[in-house]
């Protein structure tokens, strides 16, 4: 031992607990709200930074580790590469043009989609195994995008969604009712937008349909006016951007609580953006939010809500809205877009085979060895026998 040895080793072994790495693709103030509050959740063991900016994310990852000490174990690393996030578990795209005042999340849709199709294919390429969480708006296109290009299967290309939209629902009918939020159980379905869904019909607090306490709850007419608390909800974004030009807190906040939700297999229901064909009578495939059972699979199920005939015909005029944004930006006819989907889908494959093929090595190089050892022992036992043969025979 050293004499002047900082450690006293005492284990002769260490045993490391898996590492959770979670990367995020854009260091605005999006992005670093999420990774602020997935350090102070303790949720990855690493956190990956990557940016275009790479002063502005060398900054960032510095500033954080500096923290460190205040916080949860996470080594912070980061920069321009995007091999700085290879093996991620999940990874987070928060990158994109900012939404401008009285700028609508639609008329963001094809400044982002050319962002995209420079990030999505490095994402895969390091990380073919990782769940991907769009942040960037308009969120539900930019969901459906990110699906066609990376070619994963459409559980583990998620969406935002909606989840924000439900949290400002249920506190603004909190601060209505003078309730805490997490005591008010509802949803804000379809577009994480203007045509979003308020489901009133399944607003309830302590297991007590508010339908029934309040006549034409959230309908015209609503004494009470209910109603507002859904047109709150859709101007919030916009009163926000208006007064400080930005949000972040609050979506880095649902962020890293749907980011719990991926790493810790809890089966938690969670509204997100995911791909709806083949629900509610909508055929076509168009991501929009919807409770969803979310686990380390990423979706694995719909809740399959019991709406109104009120509601579902909203949810469908929100989908047409998804389907007819995506129709004017023409992504099914646009050749890179096809190619590059059919590249990544050709290389998740090629990652499968390598997988496979290192596994099926391995099987049959411990069957080799396994032989070559049983024929070592009876190869020792035959000679044993011979020997003993000979001292009994031998004159």
């Amino acid at each position: 031992m050293a004499e002047h040895s900082i450690l006293v080793p005492l284990a002769s072994h260490v045993h490391s607990k898996p590492k959770t790495k979670v990367s995020i693709v854009g260091v605005g103030s999006v992005g670093m709200a999420i990774g602020f509050s997935i350090m102070t959740k303790g949720l990855a063991s690493i956190l990956a930074l990557v940016d275009f900016n790479e002063d502005k994310v060398k900054g960032e990852v510095l500033d954080m580790q500096h923290g460190s000490q205040f916080l949860h174990t996470c080594n912070v690393i980061g920069g321009k590469d995007y091999s700085y996030t290879s093996h991620s578990d999940v990874v987070f795209i928060a990158a994109g043009a900012r939404q401008v005042v009285g700028e609508s999340r639609l008329n963001l849709v094809q400044r982002n989609v050319d962002i995209f199709k420079t990030i999505i294919p490095e994402v895969v390429k390091y990380s073919p195994d990782c769940i991907i969480v769009v942040v960037s708006n308009p969120v539900d296109i930019l969901t459906y995008v990110t699906w066609k290009l990376s070619g994963l299967p459409r559980n583990r290309v998620i969406g935002s969604g909606t989840i924000l939209d439900s949290a400002r629902f249920r506190h603004i009918l909190g601060q209505k009712l003078d309730l805490a939020a997490s005591s008010i159980h509802g949803y804000i379905i379809g577009e994480h937008g203007d045509s979003s869904v308020a489901v009133w019909s399944r607003v309830s607090v302590g297991g007590v349909n508010l339908s029934t306490v309040y006549p034409k709850f959230g309908e015209d007419g609503d004494p009470n006016n209910f109603k507002a608390v859904h047109k709150d909800v859709i101007d919030s974004a916009y009163e926000i951007i208006r007064l400080k030009g930005y949000t972040s807190w609050a979506i880095g906040l649902c962020c890293a609580n749907l980011c719990a939700a991926l790493l810790s297999d809890r089966n938690v229901v969670i509204p997100v953006t995911t791909n709806v064909a083949g629900l509610y009578g909508i055929e076509e495939d168009v991501f929009l939010s919807m409770p969803c059972v979310v686990n380390a699979s990423g979706v694995t199920s719909v809740v399959n809500m019991s709406l109104t005939d009120s509601e579902k015909a909203k949810l469908h005029q929100s989908a047409k809205t998804l389907l007819e944004t995506t129709s004017v930006c023409c992504f099914s006819k646009d050749a890179y877009f096809q190619l590059q989907h059919w590249n990544n889908t050709l290389v998740l494959a090629i990652s499968s085979f390598r997988m496979s093929f290192r596994l099926l090595t391995h099987v049959f190089l411990s069957i080799v060895l396994a032989f070559y050892a049983h024929l070592c022992c009876l190869l020792g036992t035959l000679r044993s026998i011979f020997c003993h043969f000979l001292v009994i025979f031998t004159p």
